[in-house]
Formats: structure tokens, C-alpha cells, sequence
């Protein structure tokens, strides 16, 4: 995962907000307390949505203890200890950063990325036997996902995403601890959230960085999909637009469905800020910083009129 997936914070209750960073500080503490020090360096955000989303699942409360840190030596902060949802992403979060980081080494001949995965792989033997199943999975899905990317050979978006959706929905589906009204339903409806997550998330990140992979000649899905006839990245970014908006602003509602769906006991304010408002603040973040400004029709690129601002996460679906 990529670090996309935050809290709007000007919508969040102060509460809501350092319960979002009790997580991510907790996550964090997993890390060094699992694995150690140096894994805490790949902690991002969208591993504490995961934890955050498979914690809010069950009914137990939250324990938080106040620490020093790294990041805040003389003040403490609070932090949720020996939770199961943080474990389980801490270890999710070592062996994503260590697949993509052999892919880095592979794809860029980075030996920087090289090096890094060899030290992060010994961690990799504290795994449980639960993770290793879900080791399996990533791995047979990102080979998937690489041998697209490199060989082109797909015809439409879904097709790309696929692998890379997958992913994010066993890793949710299979969580290896019980939620409440545990049943095949509920694991459904958590490899459905996955699901769209995962596309959400890989479209996003595929539109971030279409731009720099413009101009470095490497391969984005959306350049290889629609720009059959050369265009610039300026000319591409207004032509795709539209579609690009759909797909992504309809991940975001299907996220928003099926966490409805969830038997969801606590931290339901803040899951919602997070699927509703801050997945939709990434999305214009992205678009903005693109370059396009989210361009209409005639020509003008208003950005204080403009249309993506004034969606929700409910785009209108044929």
C-alpha cells in the first residue's frame, strides 16, 4: 500500500483524531516490538486503516498508554498496546514493503532497494503460520501483477487493478481473529471493502505518478490504456479525465457500502471520515497537484468552481 488512505482532519472531532493517531503510534510500537527498530521506518497510513478498520470490528475497548517516542521525546503521547489488529498489520506492513521493494530492485536496478529488502527479509521468519498464508497470496498476486506491467498485455483497467485488489482483499477477508457476528457473510463483505480499497489505491497511485512515468518512459497503466495516439501529459490528463473520475469516485462508494455492511462497534465516525471525506481530499489533492485542474470543457481550469471539488463519494452510477 501506499499511504493514501488519512482522516480529513479539519472534519475530525479531536477525540476522533488522537484515537487515529493512537493507532498509528501503535502500529509503530508493533513494529519495534515484533521486528524491531528498523522495520518502524515503513510504517504508513494505510496499514493503520487496516488495523483501524479490522479493530473497529469487535467489541473490545481500546487501551492506550501514555509513552515517550522518537518523534516525541519529552511529551508523551498515547498508544494502543497489544492489540491483535495492529500486530496482524505490522506484519502485513513488512511484507508489502518487502515485495515492492524487490520489485524497485528488479525494475530500476536500484541497489539501494536491493539492499534494503535483503534486511528487511530475515524478519520476514517471524511470521505466524496465518501470515505466511497470506504471504502466499500476496506473492502469487504481485507475480501476476509484475508480468502485466511488463508485458502490456491487458486490455482494460479492471484487468490491471485485479491482482493488485485481490491482495487487499484477503488480506482483509483472511484476518485471522474473530469479529463479532463472525460468519462467511461478514468475511464477504471484508474482501468486497478489499476489494475496492485495493483499486482505489492502485488507481490513485497509478494517477500520481503518471506524469513522472510520462516522462521517464515508464510504464503506467494509464498512459499504456489511453494515450494511443501520443499525446502530451496535459492533453491526456483532460481526455481521461472523466473516466478516470468515474472509476475512482465509484471505488470510493463501494468502500463506503460495504463498510456499511460491517459489523462495526466502535470508531465508526472516524471510518467514515476516512472513506467518505479524506479518500475524496486525496482524490483532488491528486488531480490538483497533476497539473490538470480538473480542466473544463471550454478550456478554463477554475479551481475554486471546479466539479471534483463539489462530488461526493456517491458519483452517479448508470
Amino acid at each position: 500500500m501506499f499511504g493514501y488512505v488519512t482522516p480529513l482532519k479539519d472534519e475530525l472531532r479531536i477525540h476522533e483524531y488522537n484515537t487515529f493517531k493512537s493507532y498509528y503510534c501503535g502500529l509503530c510500537f508493533h513494529l519495534k516490538n515484533e521486528f524491531g527498530n528498523l522495520p518502524r521506518m515503513v510504517l504508513n497510513y494505510d496499514m493503520t486503516f487496516l488495523a483501524l478498520v479490522l479493530d473497529s470490528l469487535n467489541t473490545e475497548p481500546i487501551y492506550t498508554k501514555m509513552k515517550h517516542c522518537l518523534t516525541s521525546p519529552i511529551k508523551k503521547k498515547p498508544i494502543i498496546l497489544d492489540n491483535k489488529a495492529l500486530s496482524y498489520a505490522a506484519h502485513i506492513n513488512i511484507n508489502l514493503v518487502y515485495y515492492k521493494l524487490l520489485d524497485d530492485a528488479i525494475d530500476n536496478k536500484s541497489l539501494r532497494s536491493k539492499l534494503c529488502a535483503q534486511l528487511i527479509n530475515p524478519y520476514k521468519k517471524k511470521f505466524s503460520s496465518s501470515v505466511y498464508h497470506i504471504n502466499s497470496v500476496i506473492q502469487d498476486n504481485l507475480q501476476q501483477l509484475y508480468a502485466l506491467e511488463k508485458g502490456g498485455n491487458f486490455s482494460s483497467i479492471d484487468e490491471i487493478c485485479d491482482p493488485f485488489s485481490l491482495i487487499v482483499a484477503h488480506i482483509f477477508k483472511s484476518y485471522p481473529h474473530p469479529v463479532t457476528d463472525d460468519n462467511e457473510l461478514v468475511r464477504e463483505n471484508l474482501f468486497h471493502f478489499g476489494y475496492a480499497l485495493g483499486k482505489w489505491i492502485y488507481m490513485i497511485d497509478a494517477l500520481d505518478d503518471l506524469e513522472k512515468d510520462m516522462e521517464k518512459g515508464k510504464f503506467n497503466p494509464l498512459n499504456l490504456l489511453y494515450n494511443k495516439d501520443s499525446l502530451s501529459y496535459e492533453d491526456l490528463i483532460r481526455q481521461i479525465q472523466d473516466t478516470i473520475a468515474f472509476t475512482i469516485l465509484n471505488c470510493g462508494y463501494n468502500c463506503k457500502h460495504y463498510l456499511t455492511q460491517l459489523p462495526v462497534a466502535k470508531n465508526k465516525e472516524l471510518l467514515e471520515n476516512i472513506i467518505s471525506l479524506g479518500m475524496m481530499d486525496q482524490y483532488t489533492k491528486v488531480m490538483h497537484s497533476c497539473g490538470a485542474k480538473c480542466s473544463h470543457s471550454d478550456g478554463s481550469s477554475n479551481t475554486s468552481s471546479c466539479q471534483c471539488k463539489k462530488d461526493s463519494i456517491n458519483p452517479k452510477t448508470s
